[in-house]
This record gives C-alpha cells, structure tokens and sequence, in this order.
C-alpha cells in the first residue's frame, strides 16, 4: 500500500526573491502641508469669518446681475451664504462660530469644513490641503463655464 503513492501534480511556489519589488515598494510620496491652522479669539474669527462671507456675498450678487440666469439666486441672512445656480445644484457657506470654522455644502464636492490660516490669509480644508477660494473658483467656473474669481484665499 504504501509503495503506491499518489503522484499529485506539483504547484509552483512563488519566488519571492524574483518577484517584482514594486510589491512591497509602495510608499505614500508625502508633501508639506501648504495651510496650517490657528487658534482664533472669538473677536478674531467673527472678524475674519464676517469679512469672507460679506466678500462672498458681494461677489456672488455681482456676478448674479452680470450673467443671464432666470434661476440664480444668492441669499445671505445670519451667516448662512445660499447660492442657487439652478440646474447646477445649491451652495450653502456658513460661519461656524463653536468650531470657529466656515462650513461648505457643495452641490460637486460635498460637505466640507474650512479652518483659517492667518500665514496664508486663508479658510482652507485640512484634509484636501485646498482652500475654499480655489475651490469655489474651480467648481463655479466649471458649472457656468466662466472664469470665476472668487474674492478669498
């Protein structure tokens, strides 16, 4: 019985050492952070919060009377930015003073949160490491095929 062994088909076992070194060869490139966010007073963020959305605002009524859009509309009542670009979906850009922040709902990119770095005189979103002017620049210019020039970093 024992003399009578099975032969089974041999599998191949991979060579590790001839294995191609982009296996275990990927590391993430990390780049320096271009925004760093700081600590805001109270006073500090309602000033710089409060001057962004007025900018915003000026900008996007501005920008309203200059193009031909029946279903543009843009409201701003108690820090909350609306901009209705109609088949272009919906902004909404509000100050958020708890988190000393200015809040982002896009109707392309989503939510996001916006902090300021007073280095770069910018709100930015620490995960994309974008600010919140280009951004706005990028997506409205694409949406109305202009070239928008949103008045924030």
């Amino acid at each position: 019985m024992w003399s009578q062994r099975q032969q089974q088909p041999q599998q191949q076992k991979p060579n590790f050492s001839t294995a191609s070194s982009s296996l275990f060869s990927h590391t993430k490139s990390v780049q320096a952070k271009k925004y760093t966010m700081v600590e805001l007073d109270d006073s500090k963020y309602h000033n710089l919060s409060s001057q962004a959305m007025d900018s915003l605002t000026e900008y996007f009524e501005d920008l309203g009377d200059q193009l031909e859009m029946d279903d543009y509309d843009i409201e701003y009542t108690s820090g909350v930015l609306t901009l209705r670009l109609g088949v272009h979906g919906t902004y909404v850009i509000n100050k958020q003073p708890p988190n000393k922040q200015i809040w982002l709902s896009s109707p392309i990119s989503g939510p996001e949160r916006y902090d300021y770095d007073e280095t770069n005189n910018a709100w930015f979103c620490r995960h994309k490491d974008e600010s919140l002017g280009a951004l706005l620049n990028q997506e409205i210019s694409e949406a109305l095929a202009i070239k928008a020039a949103v008045p924030i970093n």
